[in-house]
């Protein structure tokens, strides 16, 4: 009979956790700042469910595919298109840049490159193409294998400003991968900044550039600074005079929930 007992105590105890995890959470915990919800809150919306990749580094289900080894139905070309074999697109000599149909904001970038090999010049000759978001703002694609050039001008570096935290490059010829995350600036209605773009990027897995506030359009030998512009542009890939190779390339549009907010008193 004690076991009986137990048995149903036990049932009963499942059933109760199975019936609150329903809407698991508080009601009673205090409001968090800057925000609706509270501590644990009960009704808040939960994270949207997304579809991974099977494999590391391919497109999630929500991904806006921009080149996926085939086609650059996804690209306009300046001058010339660039050329697809073997699963890669490639910079032919005097193409100039690739820009994408669509306009993007707010982004989580994922984008495979290669370096020329052998490598035939050097510095800032070798290897090198770049990443403009909204065709202003650059991260520099370099070949960075034992290549010295210019700190701001590295691969991985905020073109013209801000290093590299780290050269996690690859040899000449070898994939190599960024993983990034830009959040565009923000302007007032008359024009003014509210808030500089920001970039998070990893160079095959190695964090390059962390939540970094870039000073504005990219500009080579002075100054960056900002001009108004729209809230959604397109995103370019630099024709630098070498041939590099890209593919697996795709973007997340992200939503305003992923921009990170100030708290109470930090300093803007």
């Amino acid at each position: 009979m004690k076991a009986i007992r137990l048995a149903a105590i036990a049932a009963v105890g499942l059933a109760g956790a199975a019936t609150a995890q329903d809407k698991p959470g508080f009601k009673d915990t205090p409001v968090l700042p800057n925000n609706q919800w509270r501590v644990h809150d009960a009704d808040r919306p939960y994270p949207t469910v997304v579809t991974p990749a099977a494999q590391p580094g391919g497109a999630p289900a929500d991904a806006v595919v921009l080149f996926d080894g085939k086609s650059l139905d996804a690209w306009k070309a300046d001058k010339a298109p660039w050329t697809v074999a073997d699963g890669a697109m490639t910079i032919p000599k005097g193409a100039g840049p690739l820009t994408t149909k669509q306009s993007f904001g707010d982004v989580q970038l994922h984008l495979e490159f290669r370096s020329p090999n052998p490598p035939t010049k050097t510095s800032q000759d070798r290897g090198n193409s770049g990443i403009w978001f909204m065709e202003r703002y650059e991260i520099q694609i370099l070949d960075g294998y034992n290549n010295p050039t210019y700190a701001d001008g590295t691969v991985g570096s905020v073109y013209g400003f801000k290093p590299a935290l780290a050269n996690a490059s690859r040899k000449p010829g070898e994939w190599q991968s960024y993983d990034i995350v830009f959040e565009r600036p923000r302007f007032d209605a008359a024009g003014k900044l509210l808030r500089p773009a920001y970039i998070t990027a990893f160079l095959n897995g190695v964090l390059v550039q962390n939540h970094q506030a870039m000073l504005g359009t990219t500009v080579w030998r002075k100054v960056a600074s900002y001009t108004a512009h729209a809230d959604a542009l397109p995103i370019q890939l630099q024709d630098h005079d070498s041939p590099v190779s890209f593919r697996n390339i795709w973007v997340r549009p992200l939503p305003e929930a992923a921009i990170a907010q100030d708290l109470p008193g930090e300093p803007k």
